[in-house]
């Protein structure tokens, strides 16, 4: 047994274990907010809007139809599942396999960036736990799997990244990520230019990297011609017009909207009560990062200036970047998740900072980061545990 073992690579062994864990946490929830499942089997039937069971699955009223805003990635992936089992696919199952996928690349990419194994089981626990990805996996509705099925590609590109670099691979996971979560269309130059920088064979990476994209940029305004008429998205803005929380006109993104979301994002702490047990409680609207992930602190590591004159130090501003460019359309929306645990919007750009943390921490994992870890995952699973019991009690 020892030697089969020895034969594995630990990022499986991770990915498996994270796998495990999400499903028991799960404990075989099928969510009904199962707007993928709906919307893979209208592409086996060959048209974009769903058949719409009623008000609890959002979908966007227009021209008589009704159609899924969300990006459709969640959706491709679960096209065998609804083939073989129509509307009765667990779409919950999918969030859970692509939770331990995540994982598994996370350990991954801690490996190629020459992190002690130690020291990636303290990140890796993070990650899944210490972030709203365990939450999101576990319940798995239509807003939560597109955060997980997200984070799980933007792992493995950032994986690819740091080893052969090949154009066409980094292309593809990050055409998935941004399927997801289109917020994520943002990296791609910084993916385009980490695939080049240093590497020998940039010409021909790159030439992989945009024969990637064409295809994927052709098939999404065939999408949007099919949904809106029209060769891009609508999708966001038409919401916001019928949204009560939005307004008839004008962006869902704007200034306007900033102090809401840095208070929600760094302020807004859990709710106290002293007359009932547990006596401390998430907000129904989320509970800031300050609270839930402080450990996050740790890739403020890789700011110091011998880190900016290092060799990788391209690579680091490349994260930075990704992480603001990724965290500024969350920063100006209308809303900041709703019903969540945590910030979910925040796992948009949680995979870069995850990676800076790796990248900060490779020589030594402080005390500090050990204790903000343990706190992080603490919190992580008393939100879990804390959803499960009082908001969905079991289902």
């Amino acid at each position: 047994m020892k030697t089969f073992l020895r034969g594995i690579r630990p990022s499986y062994i991770a990915g498996v274990i994270a796998f495990l864990v999400t499903a028991l946490v799960a404990h075989g929830r099928s969510t009904q907010y199962n707007n993928y499942v709906l919307l893979a089997q209208a592409f086996l039937h060959g048209h974009a809007w769903i058949d719409w069971p009623g008000a609890y699955i959002d979908a966007l009223a227009y021209h008589g139809r009704h159609y899924i805003i969300e990006g459709p990635m969640p959706a491709i992936l679960l096209l065998p599942f609804v083939a073989l089992w129509s509307t009765a696919a667990n779409q919950t199952l999918l969030a859970v396999l692509l939770a331990g996928v995540a994982i598994g690349a996370a350990w991954e990419l801690c490996e190629r960036y020459g992190v002690s194994a130690a020291t990636t089981a303290w990140l890796c626990a993070f990650m899944l736990v210490g972030t709203d990805l365990l939450w999101c996996a576990m319940l798995g509705d239509v807003w939560f799997i597109a955060h997980v099925s997200a984070a799980c590609f933007t792992l493995l590109a950032l994986v690819e990244l740091a080893g052969k670099r090949r154009g066409w691979l980094v292309a593809l996971w990050a055409a998935c990520a941004f399927e997801s979560r289109f917020t994520l269309v943002l990296v791609v130059p910084v993916y385009a230019l980490l695939v080049a920088r240093g590497n020998k064979a940039w010409r021909q990476s790159l030439y992989g990297f945009v024969a990637i994209l064409i295809p994927v940029t052709l098939l999404w305004v065939c999408y949007n011609a099919a949904r809106w008429g029209t060769w891009y998205d609508i999708g966001y803005t038409a919401w916001y017009h019928q949204d009560q929380a939005g307004s008839p006109v004008g962006s869902p993104f704007q200034l306007q909207y900033l102090s809401y979301q840095l208070q929600s994002f760094f302020q807004q702490a859990p709710v106290f009560v002293n007359s009932s047990f547990p006596w401390v409680k998430p907000d129904m609207s989320g509970v800031a990062l300050t609270w839930t992930s402080p450990a996050l602190l740790l890739s403020l590591l890789t700011l110091t200036p011998a880190r900016l004159r290092s060799d990788e130090r391209w690579l680091i501003i490349g994260l930075w970047v990704a992480v603001i460019l990724t965290a500024v359309p969350n920063f100006v929306y209308y809303v900041n998740g709703f019903a969540q645990f945590g910030m979910r919007h925040a796992l948009d750009f949680e995979p870069f900072l995850f990676a800076l943390m790796a990248l900060g921490v490779r020589q030594r994992l402080p005390v500090w980061g050990q204790i903000l870890i343990v706190y992080s995952v603490l919190v992580g699973f008393w939100g879990c545990w804390y959803w499960n019991v009082f908001f969905r009690n079991g289902n």
